[in-house]
């Protein structure tokens, strides 16, 4: 497997990294286990899990793994921080005081003296960017962070938390996640460049676009009972992304895919892991089968008249079902 570096780290990951959003609740920790296993034997050496992934069940499914399979020292760890994990009014966000303290659950819970990507899940306005990464430095300086990254950040405040780690001599951010996929590719207008320019890694999450680019959805048919687009009325977002605009994509997209001789799932996904300045897109398969097709996308080569194609069904920078999308107001505080 050819290896790539986290930006300007150094550290070198594999081209997909395994996401564990699935682990700890859908998929029960026993078949966690095997898939990180099964990911490991096919030389994928970087795991991304949040705190809020099944309230912690996650986290607690991927410690035990490494636990038990022995292989800890040779992962690329990552996990997140931001969102809810209680009822309290301070137990979620990007204070010091939240990141300081779920930093220490999730050790606990990843059995792990030390995390190696620990990354702000979202930006928070209210929160000034100089204490975000004043308690991120501190973990840092303690050794229990190597790095530090964000997810699905704004270029302009990338730029601005680049700008305060250099005022303040602060560590900074060495990677985004942002969601880039074939129904939004809106990263590429400021993102994509920014991150090239100051040497940030990009880690995709949901290339798939949640599953809508499997090949088990189609136009005028109800989803499958077991997915997540199951019950649209029960979910607003849901709804908003799986709209009639998105056929006009996806069915052209698999008819390349035919014409290649694969599946718009191992089309869509070695797409986003070849297209520039991207460094390894996020994986979150549930089930065995499911991890066995994205690691078949490893195999699929992605031509130049491949891009014209897929350019000609969906422009660069354009969307047609919306992901890229976060709190990005201007900030309530000034460093």
């Amino acid at each position: 497997m050819e290896y790539r570096p986290l930006g300007r780290t150094g550290v070198q990951v594999s081209p997909l990294c395994l996401g564990a959003m699935m682990f700890g609740g859908k998929t029960s920790p026993a078949d966690s286990a095997a898939i990180i296993d099964r990911a490991l034997d096919a030389g994928i050496n970087f795991i991304d899990t949040a705190n809020v992934y099944n309230q912690g069940r996650s986290e607690e499914a991927v410690g035990e793994a490494l636990q038990r399979n022995g292989q800890r020292q040779r992962v690329i760890l990552a996990t997140k921080v931001h969102g809810r994990m209680g009822d309290d009014p301070n137990a979620m966000g990007n204070t010091r005081r939240h990141i300081i303290e779920q930093c220490e659950a999730s050790l606990r819970r990843l059995k792990t003296d030390w995390i190696d990507l620990y990354q702000v899940h979202r930006p928070q306005p209210g929160v000034p960017i100089d204490e975000t990464l004043r308690a991120l430095d501190d973990l840092v300086r303690a050794g229990k962070v190597r790095y530090i990254g964000s997810s699905t950040f704004a270029a302009w405040q990338l730029v601005e938390s680049l700008w305060v780690s250099k005022e303040y001599r602060l560590e900074r951010f060495v990677c985004e996640q942002p969601p880039y996929n074939l129904l939004d590719r809106r990263i590429e207008r400021e993102l994509i460049p920014m991150a090239q320019a100051y040497g940030l890694a990009l880690i995709p999450w949901s290339p798939l676009a949640g599953g809508l680019l499997t090949g088990k959805y189609h136009r005028n048919a109800p989803p499958p009972e077991d997915s997540r687009y199951a019950n649209l009325d029960a979910n607003p977002m849901y709804r908003r992304r799986m709209n009639d605009a998105i056929w006009d994509v996806i069915e052209p997209l698999e008819a390349l895919a035919r014409e290649k001789g694969t599946t718009i799932s191992r089309l869509a996904l070695a797409w986003c892991m070849h297209q520039p300045g991207v460094t390894s897109p996020i994986i979150g398969p549930r089930t065995m089968e499911q991890l066995e097709d994205n690691l078949a996308a490893l195999e699929v080569t992605i031509t130049d008249e491949d891009r014209r194609a897929i350019d000609r069904i969906i422009r660069p920078g354009t969307h047609v079902s919306p992901y890229y999308e976060a709190d990005w107001s201007a900030p309530a505080y000034r460093w």
